[in-house]
């Protein structure tokens, strides 16, 4: 492997849009030639902001996505059920006004869930089709005591063939309007996991909320007790002070902190075509403030991340 000493320097702007949340990016031309120093500013920017947009990126093909996405770690395969035609490149496409839009974070019915996400639009509606994000840290840090005392040493089940948010009428009705892939292929392998509801950033240190729609339950609460938890957490979340919602343009990139956020694609472009294409970089098993890992209960995540190629 041929590798060019020729790196793009770079002027990085950082401009934040929100106080809890998001950051525009500006100055920097996306690739695998970037310097260091602009790589290093580039995740400092994510780690503070959560989520962090580049307008104009119209040059970025595939190739150039995975590129300069291995610079910020060791990437993992596409999806660990779906193969959309790329053995690293999560591609969605929807034309029926769908999308995934429920709040979720990515994958988290692995044990290994994904540092970072990258989305590039693709195919963008000439309206509708916006993305929200949410910080689970600053939703955290907000809860009153006594709903701390409660999640600090609580853990939920993540399923990818449970959606806690949705009847399986209208999980059906999303997945299948995504053309590339239907709900049988992406619960072909059944996977489970236990997670800590509150885990420990590996790089901040923050307490995240560990959450989404992939809950199927919390450890030691029925079903009734799990979705009214469930549903105060999720509001604690997604309340609209810890969001931001980014209007997307041809060419924009979006990357967001897995770890530290939730994200919602709203279904409000009718009938127009939307594709994106996603990359993830690998991460590490969660961690709870008492130090006990997530544990794999069923399905083998190994293919998809492998945790012994991790650098920590």
């Amino acid at each position: 492997m041929t590798i060019s000493l020729d790196r793009q320097k770079t002027s990085l702007e950082v401009h934040q849009l929100g106080g809890r949340i998001g950051a525009r990016l500006d100055g920097v031309r996306l690739g695998g030639d970037l310097d260091a120093a602009t790589v290093g500013e580039i995740r400092a920017a994510l780690l503070k902001h959560k989520v962090v947009f580049f307008r104009g990126q119209d040059h970025l093909d595939d190739e150039g996505h995975i590129a300069f996405a291995e610079q910020l770690g060791s990437l993992t395969t596409a999806h660990p059920t779906v193969n959309t035609g790329s053995a690293k490149i999560f591609t969605l496409t929807a034309n029926k006004g769908m999308a995934a839009n429920s709040w979720h974070t990515d994958v988290t019915f692995v044990d290994r869930i994904p540092a970072i996400s990258i989305l590039r639009g693709v195919t963008i509606p000439a309206y509708g089709g916006n993305t929200v994000w949410a910080n689970t840290a600053a939703a955290y840090e907000a809860l009153p005591a006594s709903l701390r005392a409660l999640v600090d040493n609580l853990w939920a089940v993540h399923t990818n063939d449970y959606d806690y948010a949705a009847s399986q009428e209208s999980q059906d009705e999303v997945v299948e309007s995504h053309k590339s892939f239907t709900r049988s292929q992406f619960a072909s392998t059944l996977f489970e996991t236990e997670h800590p509801v509150v885990r420990v950033h590996p790089e901040t240190g923050e307490r995240t909320l560990l959450l989404g729609h992939f809950v199927k339950k919390f450890v030691g609460l029925n079903q009734k007790e799990s979705a009214i938890l469930f549903n105060l957490l999720q509001d604690r979340v997604t309340k609209l002070e810890n969001t931001i919602r980014w209007q997307w343009q041809p060419g924009d990139v979006a990357m967001w902190d897995n770890r530290a956020t939730q994200h919602y694609a709203v279904a409000d472009f009718d009938t127009q075509p939307r594709e994106v294409r996603r990359i993830t970089v690998a991460g590490d098993i969660p961690v709870g403030i008492d130090g006990r890992s997530s544990i794999p209960v069923k399905g083998d995540a190994g293919s998809f991340s492998d945790i012994a190629a991790l650098v920590s």
